[in-house]
This record gives structure tokens, C-alpha cells and sequence, in this order.
């Protein structure tokens, strides 16, 4: 075998191993949400010792430090804490936190801990070993590993529906801030908005918050709702959104489009199509558009989130520019613009004329 075939063959052996073990990382990550160790460092102001970390988790006489300090060293390997020794030469290590365990704080403004807790469940794991099974027979990993689909699965499950109402409303809050910077200017001439699929009403509240002059409307399934706090300016109402929308300026949807198959995206384009305006009416859309060779810092988490709606969803799935024209062609909007915004999705804005 040539060198260069067997250093090939070396570093795609490692490449497998590195793969099979992706799931280590998670758990890892799981492990420090439930334990709070970003909270508890961030706590002390700085950088601490895994005694004081210890101190901080529990008072039993039974917590196994060695255990915990394997961890935090698989923790600091992957970035998401800093362990460095004492400028006195000391011996005990200090643990602090990154930029990326910022996001681990549950009490933070911005936080992906509900995402975290959500992708880490049994319930969510697994549907992921059925991916095969659905290859071969067809169907929805999730409905194959639960027996229904993922919304009547919430609709019968209250906890589940909790914790995916938490995760949807944290990414809502953290998107949600980068369109109100980046996209100020788009909700000007709207007099009313309606969320579509809003979940517990984050973002049109973030949104009428920002522009007062707006009536908006939180719009999703009556289970949804039942459980979304008033908020000032904002009305809830439940409802299918296969079935009518309420009528408004104009729609929003943040990463609704991709949960559904073409056929069932068309129908909800259709019924916004015609809820709105016909002079001022248009759709913003913000989900994520696939890029070939794009190479920024959420163009692998982008392919990932592909395979999540196989695992999760009835036929969604993410789309290319070219797919995302020609849904909206198909759902009665011939023109739009699209807006990069520093953040995983795009804001895509349609136009019905």
C-alpha cells in the first residue's frame, strides 16, 4: 500500500471514529445544563476550582469529583469551558466560561438551554434510530419510534409540549433580536402582523414591542396557545393554519415552512396569500436557505438541521433558493427579496404581485 494511500485510509478511519462518537458531545453538553456549571461559575464572577464547582452542584457526601472532573475536561477540549492554573504557579486548575458557554446560563436573556434539554431527550433521541427503517419502508422516524407524529405527540403529551414550546420560544427570542436589527425598516408601513405557527408568542410580542403602532396577532394550534401569556398589543387565537389564517398587512413564519412537505407549504402560502393586504401585503418568511460551499458558521448546523426534519417532521425538510422560488411561484407569491442576517436562517420576503 502507498504512503499516501495508507495516510488516506488513516484519516478517514479517524474521521469514522470521530463520527460514531458525535453523540458523546451532546451528552456532555446535556451534562452541563443539568448540572449548571456555566451557572455556578458564572455565579463566582470569574473563573473557579472543580471544588467550588462541586460546592455549588450538591452538598452530598456522595458527589463523585473524579467523574465530574473527566467531564469538564472533555468540556474544555471542545471549547466550551477554560481551564488554565493560577498565575502563582499553583497546581489547581480554574474553570471559566467561553463564548459558547455563555449560551449554557439558564437565567440568561439569551439562551439555548431549552434547545439543549429538548435535542438531548429520550423522547427526541429516538427517532433517530429509525432513519434506516423509514429508508426502506417510508413514514416518519418520529412516528415509527411514538406512534403518531410529532404535533399530536404534544398535543396529547403536556410535558413534551412544554419542552418544545420552551425551545421554540428561546430560539424565537435569540432570532428575533438579529430581524428587529437587520430588518427595522421592513415592518414600518404595516398596520397589523400575524404570526403564523407563533408558538407562546415570543417574537410578534418582541416584534410589537419594537413597533407599537402594530396589531399583532400570535396565530397557532388551540393546545399552543391555551398555555402563551397576555401580552400587551398582541392578540392569540388558535386555529389550522391548513384550514384559514387571520387577516392582517401581512404574515410572519420563522421556521414553520421547513416542518412541512412542498404540497402542505403551498397550501399555507395560499391561505396567507389570502389573509393579506393586496397592496401592502407580503409574507417574511425566516428559515434557512442551503448554500453549496457557503462556509460561514452555521453552514454545517444548516445540513444537520435537514436530517432533523426527516427525523422529526411529516416530509419537511430545509431548500436551496431555487426550491424556496419555486414554493413560493406555486403558493402565489411570484416575487421576493432575500435579507442575510448574522444568524442561522435567512429572512425571505415574498411578495403576492
Amino acid at each position: 500500500m502507498e504512503p499516501t494511500e495508507a495516510q488516506a485510509l488513516l484519516k478517514g478511519q479517524a474521521k469514522i471514529w470521530q463520527h460514531l462518537f458525535g453523540f458523546a458531545d451532546s451528552m456532555a453538553l446535556k451534562c452541563a445544563v443539568e448540572l449548571r456549571i456555566a451557572d455556578i461559575i458564572h455565579s463566582h464572577g470569574g473563573p473557579i476550582t472543580l471544588c467550588q464547582i462541586a460546592a455549588g452542584i450538591t452538598n452530598s457526601p456522595s458527589l463523585d469529583i473524579p467523574c465530574l472532573a473527566r467531564i469538564m475536561r472533555s468540556l474544555v477540549h471542545k471549547n466550551i469551558l477554560t481551564a488554565h492554573n493560577p498565575s502563582d504557579g499553583g497546581d489547581i486548575t480554574l474553570y471559566g466560561l467561553t463564548p459558547a458557554s455563555k449560551w449554557l446560563l439558564h437565567d440568561a436573556e439569551l439562551s439555548l438551554v431549552p434547545v439543549v434539554l429538548m435535542e438531548s431527550h429520550p423522547w427526541l433521541l429516538a427517532p433517530w434510530h429509525c432513519l434506516s427503517q423509514c429508508v426502506i419502508e417510508g413514514g416518519t422516524p418520529f412516528e415509527k419510534a411514538h406512534g403518531c407524529e410529532v404535533w399530536d405527540f404534544a398535543s396529547k403529551n403536556p410535558n413534551f409540549n412544554k419542552i418544545f414550546n420552551d425551545a421554540m420560544a428561546c430560539t424565537a427570542k435569540i432570532v428575533i433580536g438579529v430581524v428587529l436589527e437587520e430588518y427595522k425598516d421592513g415592518f414600518g408601513c404595516l398596520g397589523s402582523l400575524v404570526d403564523v405557527g407563533g408558538g407562546t408568542g415570543e417574537m410578534i410580542a418582541e416584534i410589537v414591542k419594537a413597533h407599537p403602532h402594530i396589531k399583532g396577532t400570535n396565530f397557532d394550534l388551540p393546545h399552543v396557545v391555551a398555555t402563551t401569556p397576555i401580552r400587551k398589543g398582541v392578540s392569540n387565537v388558535g386555529g389550522n393554519m391548513f384550514e384559514s389564517i387571520p387577516t392582517a398587512d401581512a404574515m410572519i413564519m420563522k421556521w414553520v415552512l421547513h416542518n412541512w412537505s412542498d404540497e402542505h407549504c403551498i397550501k399555507i402560502l395560499r391561505n396567507c396569500r389570502k389573509a393579506i393586504s393586496e397592496k401592502i401585503g407580503k409574507v417574511i418568511i425566516i428559515d434557512i436557505i442551503l448554500e453549496k460551499d457557503n462556509n460561514d458558521l452555521f453552514d454545517e448546523t444548516r445540513m444537520v438541521f435537514d436530517l432533523l426534519m426527516i427525523t422529526f417532521t411529516p416530509r419537511g425538510k430545509e431548500r436551496t433558493e431555487l426550491e424556496w422560488k419555486k414554493l413560493l411561484e406555486e403558493g402565489g407569491f411570484p416575487r421576493y427579496k432575500i435579507i442575510k442576517i448574522p444568524t442561522m436562517p435567512s429572512i425571505i420576503e415574498a411578495y403576492p404581485m
